[in-house]
């Protein structure tokens, strides 16, 4: 985990007065990191943005305490677990990983209303697109099956074309990251589901 060091101490180095009031902590890998207009596209709610790049769901577990440290939100938003099957882990360890992930939030938040992103479905990763939507069913299940403070925010059919294919218009030009309509479509998602 030593090649996330360096923003991981960005992120430490936070303001306190921000760790107070952070409003919605998002969190995860460069997904939420580079969502520039994340102010912008939730105007009405103060945001924190706590994403590292190219980090997984593994990374996340691993410096939570550490980046989560005095912080209060009102609600955390996640997106990892891309980059896991990307670096050749199965499904099953990504849900382990997610498990862990949930269990840590609630000891440190109690009933905090948290958000998991499903991974997406990128044109770059679209060889991976069965491992992708097992993954998704696994984390979905673990949270409809706890029937708690966690939410599950399914972008993965959203970003498809009417022929089931990755739709290009929301990604970058590497086929892996966001566009601004991938953004656009991930804000209304997560408005959706907050409410």
């Amino acid at each position: 985990m030593y090649w996330y060091e360096e923003e991981v101490k960005q992120l430490e180095k936070t303001h306190w007065l921000d760790r107070e009031h952070p409003g919605i902590v998002f969190y995860g890998s460069s997904s939420i990191r580079l969502w520039h207009s994340l102010e912008d596209d939730f105007p009405t709610s103060k945001v924190t943005n706590l994403g590292f790049g190219g980090s997984t769901l593994a990374a996340c577990v691993w410096f939570f305490e550490r980046i989560m440290t005095n912080y209060r939100p009102k609600a955390l938003v996640v997106y990892a677990g891309d980059n896991d099957l990307g670096d050749g882990r199965h499904p099953e360890e990504i849900f382990i990983f997610f498990q862990q992930l949930m269990a840590k939030a609630n000891s440190r938040f109690n009933d905090l209303p948290c958000y998991f992103i499903s991974l997406k479905p990128s044109l770059t990763r679209w060889h991976m697109a069965d491992q992708f939507r097992y993954t998704n069913n696994l984390i979905e299940s673990e949270i409809i099956k706890h029937n708690g403070n966690w939410k599950f925010i399914d972008v993965f059919k959203k970003m498809l074309t009417k022929e089931g294919n990755p739709d290009p218009v929301f990604y970058d030009h590497d086929g892996l990251h966001l566009s601004e309509a991938g953004y656009r479509l991930w804000t209304e998602a997560v408005k959706e589901k907050l409410g």
